[in-house]
């Protein structure tokens, strides 16, 4: 899967080849110390940060599109459109 900007995709790789190699070859061996990984996903995460921008997306926006349970049922049952919860 292709990263949400294309300059991203490189680093994307470069980050899920250390992730899976951290996986395979560390974490499912006791080691759970991730850090090895932690300069290209700081990158990465920036890289992707900023495609958003340039999109315009916003991370609150994408979260409030995302439902389950009741509110899945109620989606389908009202033409796919959700109502915002309101604030306690």
């Amino acid at each position: 899967m292709n990263s949400i900007g294309e300059d991203c995709n490189e680093l994307k790789k470069q980050y899920d080849a250390c992730f899976n190699s951290w996986f395979s070859e560390g974490f499912l061996k006791g080691q759970t110390d991730d850090s090895g990984c932690a300069p290209i996903f700081r990158v990465y995460q920036e890289c992707v940060k900023r495609a958003m921008r340039e999109q315009k997306i916003e991370l609150r926006e994408v979260g409030s599109e995302y439902c389950t349970g009741s509110e899945y049922d109620n989606a389908n049952h009202s033409g796919g459109k959700t109502q915002p919860k309101p604030k306690s």
